[in-house]
């Protein structure tokens, strides 16, 4: 299977998935995620296809710093035959690319299935928390 970078025609197929995938919430517009990333040349969306339907999908950044993953999804009738892991194998030779020494990701702690991918994978949970504030929902 053939991983490929998401065009803006793509944009209803991967937000259903990841809605599909249970990915998305009511805080963040996956439309505005999705447009943000191919928009900006230090994101892709990366895409596997299956009889010209989207798959999985892998939304990747780097900020200078770190590379970054997000919207990890394979659509539920695929899931369980490697293509989480081909999709961050893919994610993490997009950041090689551009030189990111390493990769970062969150997932809420209650994921224990999500965290146990990661940690098959490698990954290893590291000591920080993670501090935010909505810019959004701020007032002048």
């Amino acid at each position: 299977m053939d991983i490929s970078t998401a065009m803006e025609r793509d944009r209803s197929e991967v937000i259903a998935l990841w809605e599909s995938c249970n990915l998305t919430r009511p805080w963040n517009d996956p439309v505005a995620d999705y447009c943000l990333a191919l928009a900006n040349h230090t994101s892709a969306i990366l895409l596997a296809r299956a009889a010209d339907r989207i798959v999985a999908s892998v939304l990747t950044g780097f900020d200078g710093h770190r590379g970054w993953v997000y919207y990890l999804a394979v659509a539920p009738a695929s899931q369980k035959q490697g293509l989480g892991r081909k999709m961050m194998e893919a994610a993490e030779l997009w950041l090689r690319e551009r030189d990111a020494p390493k990769i970062q990701l969150m997932v809420r702690d209650d994921n224990d299935q999500a965290i146990g991918f990661y940690k098959a994978l490698g990954y290893e949970l590291q000591p920080v928390v993670t501090i935010g504030k909505r810019l959004d929902m701020e007032t002048s």
